[in-house]
Protein backbone atom coordinates (compact mmCIF):
# COMPACT_ATOMS: atom_id res chain seq x y z
CA UNK A 1 0.00 0.00 0.00
CA UNK A 2 1.72 3.40 -1.04
CA UNK A 3 0.46 6.84 0.15
CA UNK A 4 1.21 9.68 -1.12
CA UNK A 5 1.16 13.30 -0.42
CA UNK A 6 1.50 16.21 -2.38
CA UNK A 7 2.78 19.55 -1.15
CA UNK A 8 4.74 18.04 1.13
CA UNK A 9 7.10 20.56 1.84
CA UNK A 10 4.43 23.56 2.59
CA UNK A 11 2.85 24.08 6.08
CA UNK A 12 0.37 21.63 6.11
CA UNK A 13 1.62 19.03 3.97
CA UNK A 14 4.80 18.97 6.59
CA UNK A 15 2.84 18.65 9.11
CA UNK A 16 0.77 15.78 7.74
CA UNK A 17 3.86 13.63 6.86
CA UNK A 18 5.39 14.10 10.39
CA UNK A 19 2.21 12.84 11.69
CA UNK A 20 2.05 9.73 9.04
CA UNK A 21 5.75 8.80 9.94
CA UNK A 22 4.27 8.05 13.29
CA UNK A 23 1.95 5.05 12.12
CA UNK A 24 2.79 4.40 8.85
CA UNK A 25 6.16 2.60 7.88
CA UNK A 26 8.31 5.44 5.69
CA UNK A 27 8.84 2.89 2.82
CA UNK A 28 4.93 3.37 2.20
CA UNK A 29 4.71 7.02 1.84
CA UNK A 30 5.67 8.78 -1.07
CA UNK A 31 5.78 12.60 -1.48
CA UNK A 32 5.52 14.50 -4.63
CA UNK A 33 7.19 18.38 -4.56
CA UNK A 34 8.14 20.88 -7.06
CA UNK A 35 11.56 21.19 -5.07
CA UNK A 36 12.98 18.22 -4.36
CA UNK A 37 15.66 19.15 -2.51
CA UNK A 38 13.53 20.98 -0.23
CA UNK A 39 12.45 16.93 0.85
CA UNK A 40 15.91 15.97 1.37
CA UNK A 41 14.95 15.92 5.16
CA UNK A 42 12.31 13.11 4.20
CA UNK A 43 14.42 11.48 1.88
CA UNK A 44 17.08 10.68 4.95
CA UNK A 45 13.93 9.69 7.15
CA UNK A 46 13.37 6.96 4.32
CA UNK A 47 10.64 8.27 2.63
CA UNK A 48 10.49 8.29 -1.30
CA UNK A 49 10.64 11.80 -2.55
CA UNK A 50 9.38 12.21 -6.32
CA UNK A 51 9.28 15.31 -8.70
CA UNK A 52 5.51 16.53 -9.25
CA UNK A 53 4.48 19.69 -10.59
CA UNK A 54 0.95 20.84 -10.24
CA UNK A 55 1.84 23.00 -14.17
CA UNK A 56 3.35 19.76 -15.71
CA UNK A 57 1.01 16.86 -16.04
CA UNK A 58 4.06 14.57 -17.38
CA UNK A 59 5.47 15.50 -14.09
CA UNK A 60 2.70 14.13 -12.25
CA UNK A 61 2.47 10.87 -14.42
CA UNK A 62 5.74 10.01 -13.21
CA UNK A 63 4.89 11.15 -9.33
CA UNK A 64 1.58 9.28 -9.04
CA UNK A 65 2.40 6.04 -10.49
CA UNK A 66 2.15 3.18 -8.19
CA UNK A 67 0.30 5.06 -5.76
CA UNK A 68 -2.64 3.37 -4.21
CA UNK A 69 -4.09 6.41 -1.89
CA UNK A 70 -3.18 9.81 -2.92
CA UNK A 71 -3.65 13.06 -0.86
CA UNK A 72 -4.50 15.95 -2.93
CA UNK A 73 -3.31 19.73 -0.71
CA UNK A 74 -5.10 22.37 -2.10
CA UNK A 75 -2.52 24.94 -4.23
CA UNK A 76 -2.06 28.53 -3.76
CA UNK A 77 -2.61 31.12 -6.23
CA UNK A 78 -5.30 32.72 -7.93
CA UNK A 79 -8.73 30.86 -9.18
CA UNK A 80 -7.85 30.03 -12.40
CA UNK A 81 -4.03 28.79 -11.71
CA UNK A 82 -5.63 26.81 -8.72
CA UNK A 83 -8.41 25.39 -10.81
CA UNK A 84 -6.17 24.27 -13.67
CA UNK A 85 -3.56 22.60 -11.58
CA UNK A 86 -6.10 20.98 -9.71
CA UNK A 87 -7.64 19.42 -12.15
CA UNK A 88 -3.60 18.62 -14.22
CA UNK A 89 -3.56 16.51 -10.51
CA UNK A 90 -6.78 14.80 -11.11
CA UNK A 91 -6.57 13.90 -14.48
CA UNK A 92 -2.81 12.28 -13.67
CA UNK A 93 -4.86 10.34 -10.71
CA UNK A 94 -7.23 9.03 -12.93
CA UNK A 95 -4.34 8.04 -15.54
CA UNK A 96 -2.16 6.54 -12.98
CA UNK A 97 -4.99 3.96 -11.69
CA UNK A 98 -5.04 5.67 -7.88
CA UNK A 99 -7.61 3.81 -5.80
CA UNK A 100 -8.44 6.88 -3.34
CA UNK A 101 -8.20 10.36 -3.49
CA UNK A 102 -8.16 12.93 -0.60
CA UNK A 103 -8.83 16.59 -1.05
CA UNK A 104 -8.51 19.83 1.36
CA UNK A 105 -11.67 21.35 0.25
CA UNK A 106 -13.21 24.40 2.17
CA UNK A 107 -16.36 24.32 4.46
CA UNK A 108 -19.80 23.62 2.84
CA UNK A 109 -17.89 23.53 -0.67
CA UNK A 110 -20.68 23.15 -2.82
CA UNK A 111 -23.35 26.33 -1.19
CA UNK A 112 -20.48 28.53 -0.21
CA UNK A 113 -20.61 32.16 -0.92
CA UNK A 114 -16.80 32.26 0.47
CA UNK A 115 -13.99 33.90 -1.95
CA UNK A 116 -11.88 31.31 -1.89
CA UNK A 117 -14.72 28.50 -2.72
CA UNK A 118 -14.68 27.82 -6.64
CA UNK A 119 -11.30 25.97 -7.12
CA UNK A 120 -12.49 23.88 -4.38
CA UNK A 121 -15.75 23.49 -6.45
CA UNK A 122 -14.29 22.91 -9.76
CA UNK A 123 -11.93 20.02 -8.10
CA UNK A 124 -14.49 18.64 -6.17
CA UNK A 125 -16.70 18.00 -9.00
CA UNK A 126 -13.68 17.00 -11.25
CA UNK A 127 -12.77 13.99 -8.66
CA UNK A 128 -16.44 12.83 -8.43
CA UNK A 129 -16.78 12.78 -12.07
CA UNK A 130 -13.03 10.22 -12.29
CA UNK A 131 -15.54 7.89 -10.71
CA UNK A 132 -12.66 7.26 -8.06
CA UNK A 133 -13.82 6.87 -4.40
CA UNK A 134 -13.13 10.16 -2.82
CA UNK A 135 -12.71 11.88 1.03
CA UNK A 136 -13.27 15.68 1.09
CA UNK A 137 -11.84 17.80 3.90
CA UNK A 138 -13.69 20.43 3.96
CA UNK A 139 -11.37 22.69 6.32
CA UNK A 140 -12.88 26.01 7.56
CA UNK A 141 -9.98 28.48 9.18
CA UNK A 142 -6.60 27.65 10.43
CA UNK A 143 -6.39 29.74 13.39
CA UNK A 144 -2.87 30.51 12.00
CA UNK A 145 -4.42 32.61 9.62
CA UNK A 146 -5.12 35.46 12.14
CA UNK A 147 -1.41 35.33 13.28
CA UNK A 148 -1.37 38.76 11.72
CA UNK A 149 -3.46 40.01 14.02
CA UNK A 150 -2.56 38.49 16.82
CA UNK A 151 0.77 40.02 16.72
CA UNK A 152 -0.66 43.29 16.42
CA UNK A 153 -2.06 42.86 19.46
CA UNK A 154 1.05 41.76 20.77
CA UNK A 155 2.52 44.86 19.86
CA UNK A 156 -0.46 47.10 21.22
CA UNK A 157 -3.04 47.48 19.03
CA UNK A 158 -7.05 46.63 18.30
CA UNK A 159 -8.34 43.60 16.77
CA UNK A 160 -9.81 45.24 13.24
CA UNK A 161 -12.22 43.37 11.53
CA UNK A 162 -15.26 44.31 9.61
CA UNK A 163 -16.58 40.62 9.39
CA UNK A 164 -19.42 42.05 12.39
CA UNK A 165 -20.66 39.22 13.87
CA UNK A 166 -20.03 36.54 11.09
CA UNK A 167 -19.06 33.52 12.97
CA UNK A 168 -15.69 30.70 11.75
CA UNK A 169 -14.74 27.37 13.01
CA UNK A 170 -11.20 28.32 13.62
CA UNK A 171 -8.95 25.54 14.93
CA UNK A 172 -5.07 24.93 14.96
CA UNK A 173 -3.21 23.52 11.41
CA UNK A 174 -2.05 20.81 13.42
CA UNK A 175 -5.60 19.77 14.29
CA UNK A 176 -6.52 20.05 10.50
CA UNK A 177 -3.07 17.93 9.43
CA UNK A 178 -4.13 15.09 11.97
CA UNK A 179 -7.59 14.65 10.09
CA UNK A 180 -6.07 14.79 6.71
CA UNK A 181 -3.53 11.54 7.69
CA UNK A 182 -6.30 9.84 9.65
CA UNK A 183 -8.54 9.62 6.51
CA UNK A 184 -5.47 8.86 3.68
CA UNK A 185 -4.17 5.98 6.46
CA UNK A 186 -7.52 4.88 7.36
CA UNK A 187 -10.10 2.50 6.50
CA UNK A 188 -13.72 3.46 5.77
CA UNK A 189 -13.39 6.91 4.45
CA UNK A 190 -14.47 6.02 0.84
CA UNK A 191 -17.21 8.60 -0.79
CA UNK A 192 -17.41 10.63 2.43
CA UNK A 193 -17.38 14.71 3.11
CA UNK A 194 -16.10 15.54 6.18
CA UNK A 195 -17.08 19.09 7.39
CA UNK A 196 -13.81 20.18 9.63
CA UNK A 197 -14.75 22.88 11.76
CA UNK A 198 -14.33 23.91 15.39
CA UNK A 199 -16.73 25.92 17.74
CA UNK A 200 -17.89 28.55 16.00
CA UNK A 201 -16.79 31.94 17.06
CA UNK A 202 -16.83 35.88 16.12
CA UNK A 203 -14.59 37.65 15.77
CA UNK A 204 -14.84 39.75 19.53
CA UNK A 205 -15.49 35.84 21.13
CA UNK A 206 -12.45 34.86 19.48
CA UNK A 207 -10.91 38.19 20.43
CA UNK A 208 -12.08 37.16 24.37
CA UNK A 209 -10.57 34.13 24.34
CA UNK A 210 -7.06 35.93 23.34
CA UNK A 211 -8.01 37.91 26.42
CA UNK A 212 -7.61 35.88 28.43
CA UNK A 213 -4.08 33.91 27.47
CA UNK A 214 -2.70 37.41 27.01
CA UNK A 215 -4.55 38.16 30.35
CA UNK A 216 -5.16 41.67 29.29
CA UNK A 217 -8.20 43.49 27.43
CA UNK A 218 -7.91 43.68 24.25
CA UNK A 219 -10.29 46.03 22.43
CA UNK A 220 -12.00 44.80 18.68
CA UNK A 221 -12.19 47.51 16.36
CA UNK A 222 -15.18 47.18 14.10
CA UNK A 223 -15.06 49.08 10.56
CA UNK A 224 -15.85 49.09 7.26
CA UNK A 225 -14.34 47.03 4.31
CA UNK A 226 -13.17 50.61 2.93
CA UNK A 227 -11.34 50.96 6.08
CA UNK A 228 -10.00 48.05 6.91
CA UNK A 229 -8.65 48.17 3.09
CA UNK A 230 -7.01 51.33 3.94
CA UNK A 231 -5.82 49.91 6.95
CA UNK A 232 -4.00 46.97 5.03
CA UNK A 233 -2.67 49.67 2.88
CA UNK A 234 -1.16 51.46 5.27
CA UNK A 235 0.87 48.64 6.71
CA UNK A 236 1.78 47.90 3.34
CA UNK A 237 0.40 44.94 1.79
CA UNK A 238 0.30 45.05 -2.05
CA UNK A 239 -2.71 45.95 -4.04
CA UNK A 240 -3.89 42.57 -5.20
CA UNK A 241 -3.68 41.11 -1.18
CA UNK A 242 -5.73 43.76 -0.52
CA UNK A 243 -9.20 42.78 -2.37
CA UNK A 244 -8.34 39.26 -1.32
CA UNK A 245 -7.85 40.20 2.74
CA UNK A 246 -10.89 42.45 2.37
CA UNK A 247 -13.03 39.67 0.52
CA UNK A 248 -12.13 37.16 3.20
CA UNK A 249 -13.78 39.37 5.41
CA UNK A 250 -16.56 40.29 3.38
CA UNK A 251 -16.66 35.67 3.26
CA UNK A 252 -16.93 35.49 7.09
CA UNK A 253 -19.59 38.28 7.29
CA UNK A 254 -21.86 36.55 4.66
CA UNK A 255 -21.51 33.40 7.22
CA UNK A 256 -19.76 31.30 4.21
CA UNK A 257 -17.88 29.62 7.40
CA UNK A 258 -20.85 29.21 9.75
CA UNK A 259 -20.80 25.89 9.31
CA UNK A 260 -21.56 23.80 12.54
CA UNK A 261 -20.19 19.81 12.60
CA UNK A 262 -19.22 17.39 14.87
CA UNK A 263 -17.02 15.56 11.75
CA UNK A 264 -13.79 16.93 13.11
CA UNK A 265 -13.61 15.06 16.28
CA UNK A 266 -14.85 11.64 14.76
CA UNK A 267 -12.22 11.88 12.42
CA UNK A 268 -9.79 12.56 15.27
CA UNK A 269 -11.17 10.23 17.82
CA UNK A 270 -10.47 13.27 20.30
CA UNK A 271 -11.79 16.26 21.07
CA UNK A 272 -10.08 19.32 19.08
CA UNK A 273 -7.81 21.42 20.69
CA UNK A 274 -9.59 24.10 22.72
CA UNK A 275 -9.46 27.56 21.56
CA UNK A 276 -7.84 29.16 24.56
CA UNK A 277 -4.88 26.03 24.30
CA UNK A 278 -4.81 26.72 20.55
CA UNK A 279 -4.52 30.73 21.08
CA UNK A 280 -1.72 29.96 23.64
CA UNK A 281 0.55 27.93 21.60
CA UNK A 282 0.22 30.37 18.71
CA UNK A 283 1.33 33.41 20.63
CA UNK A 284 4.31 30.94 22.53
CA UNK A 285 5.15 30.13 19.02
CA UNK A 286 5.27 33.75 17.53
CA UNK A 287 6.51 35.50 21.08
Amino acid sequence: MKLLVTGATGKLGSKIVEILLKTVPASQLVVSVRNPEKAEGLRSQGVEVRHGDFDYPQTLDDAFAGIDRLLIISADGDTDTRIRQHTNAVAAAKRAGVKFIAYTSIANATESRNLMAPPHVATEEAIVKTGIPYSFLRNNWYLENEIGSIQGVLSGASWLTSAEKGKVGWALQQDYAEAAAAVLAGDNHENTIYELSGPLLTQEELVGALSDVLDKEVSVQLVSDEEYGKTMRDLGLPEHVISIVVGIQQSIRNGSLEVESNDFEKVLGRPLTPVREALRQIVKEIS
